[in-house]
């Protein structure tokens, strides 16, 4: 059976406690590394590093060379065959690789869809929190260096001004014509055969319904009506979290898009048997992202192209 949308979302699965109240301990890496059921999950250069092709290496306080941040996740929810519900979960972005340079070190745009619940949770949140410590070196207020602080979920200025994580909304729309097909566009930034679903960012005073009126028309010339919400998945690369819509083509449109020649070079509309015809021309999204999910929900079924 096919799985309910939510379910397809390989960054929107979790399976830890996030424990936000041991945040406020002063010494809590210090409680946390003397704690012998502690486990590390080592990050350098963007990635993870990795047990095997489908699991996260979770290690030791003692195994990891030295770090330069290192974020409390919180304590794992389920049990596995190493690590017992109630696991304390620490990122540590390393300085240098050391001695695991030669280990194995993985993405979460490749991992993201085979991960457990727990490694893709663990690796999302990670990245995500990791992000933003590194655009928040300095504040915004004064352009004085932050500290990090509270677990790693705060960065503090010089005169003890605390600044907080932010996430980037967008949205990432499915549009459909009277005829019941799938409107994908082409990026500037992708390569030449890649068509995905038309998305954007969310501007301050704008609701969600009419950031998805708005960025279509600013993307493909075409006006689209009666915006429905699916669901939403966190897109650490590098702060957003994307809101999921389904939207129809304005029936006063006569469907022929005008992209952007900027951002969208082109735009094409597929019935399910064109889509399916394509599969061999065309790369849609990968498995990790929300924009897959959301054309194999319009399409009805799981869609195997190798992408």
């Amino acid at each position: 059976m096919f799985q309910p949308f939510f379910d397809r979302l390989p960054l929107s699965r979790y399976d830890l406690d996030r424990d936000y109240l041991a945040r406020d301990r002063p010494d809590l890496f210090t409680e946390l590394f003397a704690d012998p059921a502690t486990r590390v999950l080592p990050l350098f250069s963007g990635s993870a590093l990795l047990k095997s092709a489908t699991e996260l290496a979770l290690v030791p306080p003692s195994a990891i060379p030295s770090s330069e941040l290192l974020v409390y996740l919180g304590r794992t929810t389920t049990a596995t065959v190493t690590e017992p519900v109630g696991t304390p979960i620490v990122a540590a972005v390393l300085n240098d690789a050391g001695h695991l340079a030669e280990a194995d070190w993985g993405s979460l745009r490749s991992l993201g869809a085979v991960l457990s619940d727990r490694d893709a949770g663990l690796f999302t949140e990670a990245l995500g929190i990791v992000n933003w410590h590194n655009s928040h070196g300095f504040s915004p207020k004064t352009g004085e260096p932050t500290i990090p602080a509270k677990g790693g979920w705060v960065r503090v200025d010089p005169a003890g001004a605390e600044i907080y994580p932010r996430t980037d909304s967008a949205i990432i729309v499915g549009i459909t014509d009277a005829d019941d097909r799938l409107l994908l566009g082409r990026n500037a930034l992708w390569e030449s055969n890649r068509y995905s679903l038309l998305a954007g960012f969310v501007e301050p005073g704008e609701s969600l319904e009419t950031a998805v009126k708005r960025e279509v028309f600013e993307e493909s010339g075409l006006r689209v009506v009666d915006p429905v919400y699916l669901g939403s998945q966190p897109w650490p690369f590098p702060a957003s979290l994307m809101l999921g819509f389904l939207a129809k083509l304005d029936p006063q449109s006569d469907g022929i898009g005008e992209p952007d020649g900027n951002e969208i070079l082109e735009v094409r509309w597929f019935s399910r048997a064109e889509l399916a015809d394509a599969l061999g021309e065309i790369l849609l999204p990968g498995y990790t992202s929300i924009a897959r999910a959301i054309i194999e929900e319009w399409y009805g079924s799981a869609i195997a192209d190798g992408a």
